[in-house]
């Protein structure tokens, strides 16, 4: 019996011996020298080349009106109607408000009146003055009678001017009770309803304000530095282009405008240059008040374009992976500008003719082999 079980415990040795060799050498198989390496990763190359871009500079600025009017009461009176819709257009000239006119008509006929008066005795005192000169003529009345009447007569001329004066002033107050638009714009809220008293005051005297949207101004600020390339470059012939409304978070469909002032002092506080652009707004797209991202074109330059999804971020800031003439890849730290559409201007680190790997970025690893593709055609 023990023969027997030692030959059974010899038998499974010489089993587990055999499955161990056969476990090492398959071990071997998989990782000795003949083994085939992974394939290349296949990745869309881009060869950068210098292109011909458009040199700007960024800035926020705030619309405005190219005219805001008050619309003021020039007399007092009670505001007996309102003659315009609020937020409609208006032309210049156009009647928006009507006052209260009797009180300026019975002033208007006193003025008259006291003319009147005033020209008649003017009259009677000239033809005084002439009897008393012929008089003096024939020595019937003293110089100093006459002399009394010609004063008479030079003060009655000038009380005729201020009759006259008087005339004139009371005809204007009538025309000030209708208000009429000072300027061609769109018409605001109406601050007094009708009925109310207004009067000249800068308190109770503002009924509206009138806004020109077209054109539209907007007025922005660039520092020390960028206004020195601004005048360096196209200066005040610089195009402005709307690029888009952070309040509103969107595109402004590209409005191109121009500088129309540039400041002459730097903001000693901010040490900043105020600028100002024009820009046609017909159909009101842009209000007065909003903030927008604006781009001055100050001219053109030859750089070096990458996209961005190419740029990536690293602990030593921005890089590219750059695939050498053996089609390995290798990160490649670089120096970016401004956005040009989608792609990143790059300032230092590439140079014309190299290849750079524009997909399957998070996979790259430096040194590792790769099957360049050329991108896919724009659509």
């Amino acid at each position: 019996m023990s023969d027997k079980l030692t030959r059974l415990a010899l038998a499974g040795a010489l089993a587990l011996t055999l499955l161990a060799g056969c476990g090492d050498r398959r071990a071997e198989g998989a990782q000795g020298p003949g083994a085939s390496p992974p394939p290349p990763l296949p990745v869309t190359t881009l060869t950068v080349a210098p292109k011909r871009i458009q040199v700007t500079l960024e800035a926020v600025g705030r619309a405005e009106g190219s005219r805001e009017v008050e619309v003021r009461a020039r007399v007092s009176g009670i505001l007996e109607r309102q003659l315009f819709r609020e937020g409609d257009a208006v032309r210049a000239g156009a009647p928006m408000y009507r006052i209260e006119r009797a009180p300026f008509e019975i002033a208007l006929q006193r003025a008259k009146a006291a003319l009147a008066e005033t020209q008649a005795r003017r009259e009677r005192a000239a033809v005084e003055a002439a009897r008393l000169k012929k008089l003096l003529g024939e020595r019937a009345v003293s110089q100093r009678e006459y002399d009394d009447a010609a004063a008479s007569l030079a003060q009655l001329d000038a009380a005729l001017q201020a009759a006259r004066a008087g005339v004139r002033e009371a005809e204007l107050d009538l025309s000030y009770t209708s208000v009429e638009a000072p300027a061609s714009g769109v018409a605001g809220r109406s601050l007094r309803s009708e009925g109310s008293l207004v009067g000249t005051s800068r308190d109770d005297g503002l009924l509206t304000t009138i806004v020109r949207h077209d054109p539209l101004w907007v007025r922005f600020s660039l520092s020390e530095s960028e206004y020195a390339r601004l005048r360096a470059g196209r200066g005040e012939k610089s195009r402005v282009a709307v690029r888009e409304t952070p309040g509103q978070g969107g595109s402004a469909s590209q409005l191109t405008g121009k500088l129309n002032f540039t400041g002459s002092r730097v903001d000693p506080q901010l040490g900043t240059v105020q600028l100002r652009a024009e820009f046609a707004n017909p159909d009101s797209r842009l209000l007065p008040g909003q903030y927008l991202g604006l781009a001055v074109e100050i001219g053109e330059t030859d750089a070096i374009l990458v996209p961005q999804s190419a740029v990536q971020q690293g602990d030593r800031g921005s890089f590219v992976w750059v695939v050498g003439d053996d089609d390995t890849v290798a990160p490649r730290p670089v120096k970016t500008g401004e956005w040009v559409g989608r792609d990143w201007v790059v300032r230092e680190g590439l140079k014309a003719g190299e290849r750079v790997a524009v997909d399957n970025l998070i996979r790259l690893r430096p040194g590792a082999k790769v099957a360049p593709k050329p991108p896919a055609p724009a659509s």
